[in-house]
């Protein structure tokens, strides 16, 4: 197996915490999963913040895992370091850029994970492994100590294999953690985002997740998805390049195809930003006004199934999930049963700004009722 980049030895009874290997954990080297790190590294010589958190809380570090390369692809896959084996399905990709986070806590090796998530990287190896992912409010959970990649649109969040091993996960890396008190009987805002094709059976099994929870929801066709996705793209193509572009000297010591997705930035001018960031305020407009209205909002995590090894690159798979990195907003995925499909689906939560609290009590809700 390729879950593990490298393992600790531990003591007592505290939960197993795995760190994905973007993060600080003091002795131990950051790589990245890509040799152009990995032959620079140095053990870091502190926690980053979110792990000392963790273990002043009693957690048990029980080993860095593997990712996409510099967390720079949602499908899992790595040439350098292996593609961690979907426990679902083996002929399938594990989701990224967290994949070893996943697929630790899917096989029982960790109680609890931490992911960074920019576009989509906690939330989709928590689809593709049928686990729960929770990407935070940009801002609530400190980055000092994790390797940037989009820094305005980068998080970090818990992995677990339910809801209850999430919100000990948020427990752990924020001190007085509680769920808040969820109203079932509010209605919620379906999203149905233009441009992006879901499965039918998917769609149709978000709305009997919710039915089946005693969620009413009314449907909200969400007109600014293109430009959401555009804007996001956007972001992690030039706040990429500035952060990366230093790692260019070392062609031979990354994939092609991460390298080339390094040197697409480039285009990305200043202007541009500026454009995604205006997007960004429209975007923010648009969700507080259905805010508003919906204590949350709900849409599939992924389009469709998990895609096949070796075809992944036809998927996108976070088209679904990179606009509320571009908003900022937390997000919750929740595997949800699928008529017809011998793989499980992923339903989306959207809550605003740090009420992460209300989405894990709604999480709990559908999770109660599915069982």
């Amino acid at each position: 197996m390729t879950i593990w980049l490298e393992r600790f030895t531990t003591h007592g009874d505290g939960p197993r915490l795995a760190v994905k290997d973007a993060i600080d954990v003091a002795g131990s080297p950051t790589t990245l999963a890509c040799p152009v790190i990995s032959d620079q590294a140095t053990p870091a010589e502190h926690d980053a913040p979110v792990v000392a958190a963790a273990r002043a809380a009693g957690a048990r570090i029980v080993g860095k895992t593997n990712l996409t390369e510099l967390c720079r692809a949602a499908d899992g896959v790595n040439p350098w370091t292996g593609t961690p084996e979907n426990p679902l399905d083996a002929e399938r990709v594990p989701g990224g850029s967290s994949s070893g986070s996943a697929v630790a806590v899917a096989l029982d090796e960790a109680d609890v994970a931490l992911g960074t998530d920019t576009g989509g990287s906690v939330r989709v190896p928590a689809a593709c492994c049928g686990i729960v992912g929770l990407k935070t409010t940009h801002g609530r959970v400190p980055l000092q100590g994790v390797f940037p990649l989009a820094p305005s649109l980068d998080t970090i969040g818990p992995l677990g294999r339910d809801i209850a091993a999430v919100t000990l996960g948020m427990s752990l890396i924020e001190a007085g953690f509680t769920l808040d008190p969820y109203d079932s009987g509010v209605m919620i805002g379906r999203l149905r985002p233009v441009g992006t094709i879901v499965a039918p059976e998917l769609d149709a099994a978000v709305d009997a997740a919710l039915d089946a929870a005693g969620l009413i929801f009314s449907d909200e066709p969400a007109d600014c998805w293109p430009a959401a996705l555009v804007a996001g793209n956007t972001l992690i193509l030039g706040e990429g390049y500035r952060e990366h572009r230093s790692l260019l000297a070392y062609p031979d010591r990354m994939s092609d195809r991460i390298r080339r997705r390094i040197e697409r930035g480039e285009r990305v001018t200043d202007g541009t930003l500026d454009e995604a960031y205006a997007t960004r305020t429209a975007l923010r407009e648009y969700l507080a006004k259905l805010f508003e209205r919906y204590p949350l909002l709900a849409l599939p995590t992924i389009s469709q199934p998990p895609p096949r090894l070796g075809v992944e690159r036809d998927v996108d798979l976070t088209a679904l999930t990179l606009p509320f990195n571009v908003s900022g907003d937390p997000a919750l995925a929740l595997p949800i049963p699928v008529e017809g499909w011998d793989l499980p689906g992923s339903l989306q939560l959207v809550a605003p700004a740090n009420e992460e609290g209300r989405l894990l009590a709604a999480g709990a809700l559908i999770e109660a009722a599915l069982r």
